[in-house]
């Protein structure tokens, strides 16, 4: 898995500030928390390795939360290149999705990124709730997108929680390619249109 730092962030919103002061921190900030954990590595210290004034921290991340926020979702924009998974081809889409997920979260240092606490499991609930879930529903589109990119997120959520955050003995033994085969059927479900009931027909008739 490519580990470098991308070239642009995947925030919330227009990033504030020059692009490249922010990757510089960010990258930084990253190789810190890899080597000392979120709860030694000090804002001061990041400044320092990036070669900037402490302030530009605040400015752009706003705390060392928010900085942390940025580096895992760098590698989670990285990892689940939404544009990239939902380009190929629609039948193979639950296993590239399946695939996306177990290689990021096999990455040595992501585990070790999302090792520290509250704060990473945040960060992990906010980037399937805000940027994943939003994507698919854009990309499936129609009356029922909502309903099927939630299930999808679930369906990843779920193994997530139980092979990495919280680990099942069962779900946790699965190499990658077994997970794939167990959950692709779920995803593929998950992703199928929904049947029209007699009530929706009537209400859009109406």
């Amino acid at each position: 898995m490519n580990n470098a730092t991308p070239a642009s962030a995947r925030t919330r919103g227009r990033p504030r500030g020059n692009p490249r002061t922010r990757e510089s921190i960010v990258s930084a900030a990253r190789t810190l928390f890899l080597q000392r954990g979120y709860r030694r590595t000090t804002l001061r210290a990041v400044a320092g390795t990036a070669g900037v004034d402490p302030a530009l921290i605040a400015y752009h991340f706003g705390s060392k939360r928010g900085l942390f926020a940025d580096v895992m979702q760098f590698q989670c924009a990285n990892a689940l290149a939404v544009d990239d998974v939902l380009g190929g081809d629609p039948a193979t889409l639950p296993d590239r999705l399946i695939d996306a997920v177990t290689d990021l979260w096999e990455d040595t240092d992501f585990l070790r990124l999302t090792a520290q606490g509250d704060e990473a499991a945040a960060v992990i609930r906010e980037y399937l709730e805000r940027e994943l879930l939003g994507r698919l529903v854009e990309f499936l589109g129609g009356r029922d997108a909502t309903a099927r990119a939630t299930a999808v997120v679930t369906v990843l959520g779920g193994l997530i929680y139980t092979r990495y955050l919280n680990p099942l003995p069962t779900p946790a033994a699965l190499t990658p390619s077994e997970a794939r085969r167990v959950l692709t059927p779920a995803l593929r479900a998950a992703l199928a249109p929904r049947p029209r009931t007699a009530a929706t027909t009537s209400a859009g008739r109406s």
